[in-house]
């Protein structure tokens, strides 16, 4: 059964970021979705509060970037929570499975919020998702990096590959000139002189 979800909205509280015994991050919090629509000509708006569970470097990646307010686009799964509370009473909740996430706006990481904004601005908005396949926010430098060497490399080889075949060709074309044989070299075949007015039993020269 097809079961996938997309959403936009704002984190109503800060990331909890908990770790499992496997080493595995899971970070929990909520969105408010807003809907805005008319009825009767008048404007009203509909929002809802969904929680939301971030796993693996997602979460962390979440917990560093995320906070209170911040605008995101998620995509996952809806999934069904299961429990039973201190009084043994079972209880059930519906909760977003997070695969992969788009940061909206201007993020925030309150340990390195100065050098984030330079990052940011080269690169653009960060794709995170849960197979840990993420491009974006921390990880931009690389990228731009990888891309100035290509860059480089390229720009090198086209020069370098250039002057190489233009000088290749200069020196086919003087390897050619000089196969070629020059006017001094060329014995000319003298052609015997021939009298018309011969007479016709006159042996002829050739």
């Amino acid at each position: 059964m097809f079961n996938k979800v997309v959403l936009v909205g704002n984190l109503t509280r800060d990331i909890e970021l908990r770790y499992l015994q496997n080493g595995s991050a899971v970070g929990k919090s909520a969105i408010a979705v807003t809907r805005k629509y008319n009825s009767n000509g008048e404007k009203k708006e509909e929002t809802c509060f969904i929680d939301i569970d971030f796993w693996g470097k997602t979460a962390e990646i979440a917990n560093q970037y995320l906070h209170k307010g911040s605008k995101v686009l998620i995509e996952g799964r809806l999934k069904l929570d299961q429990w039973q509370d201190q009084n043994g009473q079972n209880r059930s909740k519906h909760s977003i499975y997070v695969e992969s996430m788009e940061m909206l706006g201007t993020p925030q990481n309150s340990q390195n919020g100065g050098n984030f904004g330079n990052q940011n601005s080269n690169f653009g908005g960060g794709n995170f998702n849960s197979q840990n396949n993420f491009n974006g926010y921390g990880s931009n430098q690389g990228y731009n990096g990888h891309n100035s060497n290509n860059n480089q490399n390229f720009n090198q080889n086209r020069n370098s590959g250039s002057n190489f075949g233009y000088s290749n060709q200069n020196n086919n074309k003087t390897n050619f000139s000089n196969n070629t044989p020059q006017k001094d070299d060329v014995q000319e075949e003298k052609i015997p002189d021939i009298d018309v007015n011969a007479d016709i039993d006159e042996e002829l020269p050739f």
